[in-house]
């Protein structure tokens, strides 16, 4: 592992051995923990909030679930490294989180963002013991279910749209990668910038009466956009005069995100 990679700052050792769809006695959870489980219940019922259980039937999303462990994790939690060994699989159940990836210089270069309903740690999925190519992180405070390899790779056994639908979602990685990478081959700086607060606004951002709201700062969008940081504050500081968005400490307020595209 890199020097420069931080090692997960959440315990693997200590995930909760409980199955979430075992009620526990008032007393023995705190009142966050039991809504947890209750959202878990409602992924059995309702399988259209995540794709890892597209075509599973209510009783098959019931054993993959029960055989998941949750964890509540804070803002800023790396959860996984690149070059880490990829030994569990995570499912965003509230939050959001993003990869990112350390260049061999320091820098942390940030990808793609996730949503609530997204998985992360899908190299756990493979065949052969791999590691994982970026690392992950939680964006806002968030609550997650983990499975362990060797529980994982048992479900996708027994059923094998699990491991269908693991392809499906990597080839929708792999065609945001391309899309970006296109995207900094052929388009501006603006229309990078443009393009980013767009996409996190539709998949990450909470609406308000006023528009779309964003917690990220100016250096975060400047490293997703693949920009300098002066040409980010440059861009926002003209879309701000012109009243498309808001800008404040760490948040960004959408108002017109179509004239960030006509710009």
């Amino acid at each position: 592992m890199s020097k420069d990679v931080r090692v997960s700052s959440w315990n693997k050792c200590e995930l909760e051995s409980r199955n979430c769809f075992v009620e526990e006695p008032p007393h023995a959870r705190a009142g966050s923990d039991r809504a947890s489980r209750l959202n878990v219940a409602s992924l059995a019922a309702d399988p259209g909030r995540i794709r890892l259980l597209d075509g599973l039937s209510r009783e098959e999303r019931i054993v993959v679930l029960g055989a998941a462990t949750t964890r509540q994790l804070s803002r800023h939690t790396v959860v996984t490294n690149q070059q880490e060994r990829a030994n569990h699989l995570f499912l965003l159940l509230k939050g959001s989180a993003r990869y990112f990836f350390i260049a061999p210089d320091g820098q942390k270069i940030y990808l793609l963002w996730l949503g609530s309903g997204e998985i992360f740690g899908g190299a756990t999925l493979l065949p052969e013991p791999s590691l994982f190519l970026v690392g992950t992180e939680i964006v806002k405070d968030s609550c997650v279910l983990v499975w362990q390899r060797n529980t994982i790779r048992t479900l996708a056994a027994q059923y094998p749209k699990l491991l269908e639908n693991g392809l499906t979602i990597a080839n929708d990685y792999l065609t945001w990668y391309l899309a970006s990478h296109l995207s900094l081959v052929c388009h501006t700086a603006r229309q990078r910038l443009a393009h980013v607060l767009v996409s996190l606004s539709s998949g990450i951002g909470r609406k308000r009466p006023e528009g779309v709201d964003l917690e990220i700062t100016n250096e975060q969008l400047a490293n997703t956009a693949n920009i300098t940081l002066f040409t980010a504050s440059r861009l926002m500081s003209e879309w701000q005069r012109s009243g498309a968005l808001a800008k404040s400490r760490g948040k960004v307020l959408l108002r017109h995100p179509e004239q960030l595209l006509s710009s």
